[in-house]
């Protein structure tokens, strides 16, 4: 059960091969047994998710007689997930892992949770993130460390860690993140999952906290992180198309990966971008991938684009012009918060913030110092963005890192901070990104690859993805979790 899609679960239930409770206990039951050494899961809704389940296999049948047809239930019906803490669920914490909103509770429901509720998918718990969704490490004050089931020493990504972490544990099918620049790719990655950030609008945000503004909206992603790729294009259905309430959405057509010939795409192999170097280990796996789709007929073109070096510079300009308000105003929770005071405060464990959350409110004054330049970075960003799009066409996917490493030992990712620009160029180019794992490397830690489309390509990533987990395998239980009674015995640090 614990290695099914979520579409295959669907499918069981449907059926009546297994009930919609027998799926959502198991699942239940394991992030209990799994979630005391990950810290993942911070708040349940367990009770609730067991009644759902209840009154979804009640829906099917009444009495012996067919109370609702098999081909009118919802694609997901009594199919267990979990959700990023950041999104509002009715009377469940909205704290984005700041502790000054500790007793945030939502009173309504995002747009996406709504759309994934009424697909039939029943919500067994929140997880964890980052302080204020602005870091790749998953940490914060409030909730503590998550740490990755492959090897708890080590990160799980962030922002949307928490569900790359469960759902890479085996005891979530499916999860809904958010990504500004790689909050869904790189915990897919860490983790072994695979996990798409939509083509920019095409996923209403409605009900995160915190939510982006102006431009930033369309860089702001909405997306699905699941342990089979199949279940991808049918949850990004379920949650594209605007809700009248995001002014970044706008209504996309929607391709069908099953319509895609993989032999007669062309793809361009990129293995960096000339300005943070990538182990062997994934440039070997990056290969492979390409030698793969080698094989199948597609054209492969292995470049360079020098461009790509000044992704961290681009996407930082284009972030600070999008943004009306302070992310040191966000941490202060409404008052601007002193990085310098907050610093002297963490050093003697008074502080209630991440040293990443208080070294970004420092750095960000740095953008604001050179009006012009940050004028001219926003022009050369969309000139990447447009240049990108010309490059692959309809036809094209990018093969690219997803970072320098597989996933790095805590805290490691503070020397140097800036690995992550190998996700977050996409987010200002607005372009879809799938993350596809790899298989696992001799340590026993995931390897992976992004495939990237042109805007509104999203169902050509997917097929990619989708075909590469047949000649690679996909997401693999973690090793340790499988068996080793030690590591379930282990408790957070």
């Amino acid at each position: 059960m614990f290695t099914r899609s979520a579409t295959e679960l669907a499918a069981g239930i449907r059926s009546g091969e297994v009930t919609s409770r027998e799926v959502v206990t198991a699942h239940i039951d394991r992030i209990r047994r799994v979630d005391p050494a990950l810290n993942a899961v911070v708040e349940d809704r367990f009770d609730a998710a067991l009644e759902e389940a209840a009154a979804a296999d009640a829906s099917m049948n009444n009495g012996g007689r067919e109370a609702l047809p098999r081909e009118a239930l919802p694609p997901f019906h009594g199919v267990p997930c979990t959700v990023k803490e950041v999104f509002a669920i009715p009377g469940m914490r909205q704290t984005s892992g700041l502790v000054h909103r500790r007793g945030a509770v939502a009173t309504e429901e995002a747009t996406a949770v709504t759309r994934l509720r009424e697909a039939g998918a029943i919500v067994m718990g929140t997880t964890n993130v980052s302080e204020l969704c602005m870091w790749m490490e998953t940490s914060n004050k409030l909730y503590g460390r998550t740490n990755n089931p492959y090897d708890v020493k080590r990160i799980v990504g962030g922002s949307s860690g928490g569900e790359g972490a469960i759902i890479g544990a085996g005891a979530s099918p499916f999860g809904l993140g958010s990504d500004i620049g790689g909050s869904i790719r790189m915990p897919a990655f860490f983790n072994g999952v695979f996990g798409h950030k939509p083509t920019g609008g095409l996923v209403p945000g409605t009900g995160q906290y915190p939510l982006a503004e102006n431009a930033a909206l369309r860089y702001l992603t909405t997306g699905p992180l699941a342990r089979r790729a199949e279940d991808l294009m049918p949850l990004l259905r379920i949650l594209a198309g605007p809700d009248g309430i995001d002014a970044g959405c706008f209504e996309q057509e929607l391709g069908d990966p099953a319509s895609v010939d993989v032999s007669r795409l062309r793809v361009v192999d990129v293995r960096g971008n000339g300005f943070r170097r990538v182990s062997s280990e994934l440039g070997h796996v990056q290969e492979s991938v390409a030698r793969s789709l080698e094989g199948s007929g597609a054209d492969v073109r292995r470049v360079r684009i020098e461009t790509l070096k000044r992704s961290l510079d681009l996407w930082a300009a284009m972030m600070s012009a999008a943004s009306d308000t302070a992310f040191a105003e966000l941490l202060g929770d409404g008052s601007r918060l002193r990085p310098g005071r907050e610093l002297a405060r963490l050093a003697v464990g008074r502080s209630d913030h991440t040293l990443p959350a208080i070294g970004l409110a420092a750095m960000e004054k740095t953008t604001k110092l050179f009006p012009g330049r940050s004028k001219r970075l926003v022009e050369q960003g969309k000139a990447v963005a447009d240049e990108l799009e010309d490059f692959l066409g309809p036809q094209g996917v990018m093969l690219y890192p997803s970072y320098t490493s597989v996933a790095p030992r805590h805290n490691a990712p503070l020397f140097p901070p800036v690995n992550w620009v190998y996700t977050a160029i996409f987010n200002i180019a607005e372009m879809p990104v799938t993350q596809v794992p790899l298989g696992l490397n001799e340590n026993g830690l995931p390897l992976g690859v992004q495939v990237v489309g042109a805007r509104g390509q999203d169902h050509v990533t997917i097929a990619v993805a989708m075909q590469l987990e047949k000649t690679f395998g996909g997401w693999q239980m973690p090793p340790r979790l499988a068996g080793d009674e030690a590591f379930l015995a282990q408790q957070v640090p």
